[in-house]
C-alpha cells in the first residue's frame, strides 16, 4: 500500500497543467487512505485517472487539422466512449464537410489494442495489395476511400472519404508532435 501512496504522490506532482484538480483529488485520495476510507480513496483515484485521460484526449485532439477555407469541421466528442469498449486508449475524430459534397472523416487513435492490430496491415500494405504512398515523410496505405498510417508506432491515423481532400488534410498534421504524443 505504501507504493500506491508513493505513486499517487508522484502523479500529483507530475502535471502542473491541471495541477489544482488532479493534485487536489490525489491528495484527497491519500487522506482518505490514511483515514482508512479505502472506497473513497479508490473513487478519488478513479476521478483523477478520468481527468488525466481527458487531458490526454484533449492533447490528441489538438493534432486534428483545422477546416480548410470553405469547409466546416465537427469534432466527435463521443470518440473515447467507443474506445473504452475496444480495450481503452484515447482517440480524436472529426468530420470535415466541403464544397461539392466532399467529406472526410479523420480519426486518430493511440494506446489502443486496435492500433497494434492495424499496424501489421499498414506495415505490410503493399503485400496485401494496397497502394502505399507518402504524405510528408509518413507512409500511408490507401485502398478504396480510406488512407491509414501508423505514426510513432503507436498512433493510428485514418482518413475516410474523398481521398484528395483527405490528403490535403493529412498534409497539415504535425507528425513529429504526433509521434511523441503523450510522452
Amino acid at each position: 500500500m505504501t507504493r500506491i501512496i508513493a505513486l499517487i504522490a508522484a502523479l500529483g506532482a507530475a502535471s502542473p497543467l491541471y495541477a489544482d484538480e488532479v493534485t487536489d483529488t490525489l491528495q484527497s485520495a491519500i487522506k482518505a487512505y490514511e483515514d482508512g476510507d479505502i472506497q473513497y480513496a479508490l473513487d478519488e483515484i478513479d476521478f483523477a485517472r478520468q481527468t488525466l485521460m481527458q487531458m490526454k484526449t484533449d492533447s490528441l485532439g489538438a493534432f486534428l487539422p483545422p477546416a480548410p477555407d470553405g469547409w466546416t469541421v465537427e469534432v466527435n466528442s463521443e470518440m473515447n466512449t467507443g474506445l473504452a469498449m475496444m480495450g481503452g486508449g484515447v482517440g480524436a475524430e472529426a468530420n470535415y464537410s466541403g464544397p461539392d459534397g466532399k467529406s472526410v472523416k479523420l480519426t486518430m487513435m493511440a494506446d489502443n489494442p486496435m492500433v497494434a492490430s492495424m499496424s501489421a496491415m499498414v506495415t505490410n500494405a503493399a503485400a496485401m495489395g494496397m497502394k502505399v504512398e507518402r504524405i510528408g515523410r509518413q507512409r500511408f496505405a490507401a485502398q478504396d476511400s480510406q488512407i491509414m498510417g501508423l505514426i510513432g508506432n503507436r498512433v493510428l491515423i485514418q482518413a475516410e472519404g474523398d481521398l484528395d481532400a483527405a490528403r490535403m488534410l493529412l498534409e497539415q498534421v504535425d507528425y513529429d508532435g504526433l509521434a511523441s504524443f503523450g510522452q
